[in-house]
């Protein structure tokens, strides 16, 4: 198949990339295209972003959590009705979990083979930039690096050099010249960028980026190398998020899982200001297994409504820790309802939230109350980079001796915990987990809150077993009869 797409990356972070990604797609889709976005790697923050400057929802794809079959296929069944694909990377291009790279940038561009665009500040730089460009040419020759993006440029003089260095020495286009200028307005926070769907008055930054990148880019010239991209030969068909061996479908907006279970099932996501990391494929494997998604407001939503399960999902509640505590009656339900065996799967924001209280600095809130802990927010990273956990203790999601490959990023710390009453279903391998020993994984009847997060294609049993047992819980009420 012919998917015309772009990686953007850079020889580091903080050079522009994500303003730039931010821009093009947003430029693009004003042009009339429709733009898939990817992002490379386990973020949340910049895929927020990137939906909505390209108004179909952003898409992950990590080397790590998935083998490069999966990665493929998960390529393929985001590119569904798109015309053009734009993935950013991350941190430098070549940049990886070891000496070889492993999980790069560089290694996805190569697995998609996918034209590279590189990303470079030029901050007090001239001519070396070329040098620059010619080590990320070179220094993998099988990677294609067909244009370069000059950012933070100081003047016209500047410009010609720099511009005139890279085309002398290098023989690839400059794609345009991006001046210093102040930043798009995105704040930064301690886990990066504040996501877009927590603040709406940050969403200008999204035009202000398409304008920036239209005026300064040669959108034409940055397609056709889109265009030039190789055909990608069909893959073996890998497993599938679903875990019933059919595609995802490509949005999230059709329920579109009739007829693929016995009936379907009910099941809450909190989804608002306050918990914003949830991978669309994640929610698009539940309601391919049998699950009707419910969306639910944390803050002004006052009980479930009447469903089979609960999930909960990542953000920040220490920011909205006093709006979250004034909502007793959805706190009182969900603590109730779980004690009663509602299937609960909580990650990371959903453990603070179900936790005994949070803390941070002199800011208190009471939480659900349902696990045997407190959380204290640190000023420094608790858990953050590649998890592998091996699941030591049956759970309605996972099995005993299954290993769970996902991400910590968190800058909180479980403390208080009542270690009698504790069970953990986790080990965690690498990474930090929940407890100074490497536990995660609280496991309170069909309840699991853990730091772990996960992603669907990378774990393809979890949301048919999460819908089975959502199923299994309805059946057993008295109510199920009238339902």
């Amino acid at each position: 198949m012919n998917y015309p797409r772009l990686v953007i990356a850079a020889p580091q972070g903080r050079s522009g990339k994500t303003t730039i990604t931010l821009g093009l797609v947003a430029a693009l889709t004003g042009r009339g295209l429709l733009v898939q976005p990817f992002k490379k790697g386990p973020d949340y923050i910049d895929p927020s972003w990137l939906t909505g400057a390209g108004r179909r929802p952003c898409r992950n794809l990590d080397l790590f959590m998935m083998e490069n079959g999966v990665v493929e296929e998960s390529f393929r069944r985001g590119m569904k009705g798109a015309d053009i694909a734009i993935i950013e990377g991350a941190m430098g291009m070549y940049d990886g979990l070891d000496l070889e790279g492993t999980g790069s940038t560089a290694q996805l561009a190569r697995l998609l083979e996918a034209p590279v665009i590189l990303v470079v500040d030029t901050t007090r730089m001239t001519r070396s930039v070329a040098a620059l460009v010619s080590g990320y040419q070179h220094f993998e020759p099988d990677i294609n690096v067909a244009g370069v993006i000059l950012n933070k440029v100081a003047r016209s003089r500047h410009e010609k050099m720099l511009v005139a260095a890279v085309e002398r020495y290098c023989q690839i286009p400059v794609l345009g010249c991006v001046p210093k200028r102040e930043e798009l307005g995105i704040p930064d926070r301690h886990l990066g960028l504040v996501p877009k769907g927590e603040d709406e008055e940050l969403v200008p930054a999204i035009e202000n980026a398409r304008r920036l990148v239209s005026e300064y880019l040669d959108l034409d010239r940055l397609v056709a190398i889109a265009r030039s991209a190789p055909a990608l030969e069909d893959p073996t068909p890998g497993p599938s998020p679903t875990g019933r061996g059919e595609a995802s479908p490509p949005s999230l907006a059709g329920k579109g899982a009739g007829g693929l279970g016995p009936s379907l099932v009910k099941i809450a996501v909190l989804k608002d200001r306050v918990f914003t990391f949830y991978y669309p494929e994640n929610l698009e494997a539940l309601e391919s297994a049998g699950a009707e998604l419910l969306y639910l407001d944390s803050m002004s939503d006052p009980a479930l409504p009447d469903v089979d399960g609960l999930y909960i999902g990542g953000g920040f509640p220490e920011v909205f820790m006093e709006q979250l505590e004034a909502n007793r009656s959805l706190r009182e339900d969900i603590r109730r309802r779980a004690e009663a065996g509602l299937p609960v799967y909580a990650e990371c924001a959903g453990l603070i939230y179900l936790s005994q209280r949070v803390r941070w600095g002199e800011r208190s809130a009471e939480m659900v109350g349902l696990l045997p802990c407190e959380i204290e927010m640190t000023g420094k990273p608790q858990g953050h980079g590649y998890a592998v956990a091996e699941v030591v203790e049956d759970t309605p999601f996972f099995r005993r001796g299954e290993l769970l490959k996902g991400h910590e990023f968190h800058n909180t710390r479980v403390c208080q915990l009542d270690r009698e009453r504790a069970r953990f279903a986790y080990r965690v391998t690498r990474g930090s987990g929940a407890d100074s020993q490497h536990n995660d994984g609280f496991r309170l009847g069909n309840v699991v809150a853990t730091y772990l997060h996960l992603h669907a294609a990378a774990v393809p049993q979890w949301a048919g077993r999460f819908v089975e047992a959502a199923r299994s819980f309805s059946g057993a009420r008295p109510s199920a009869q009238s339902r």
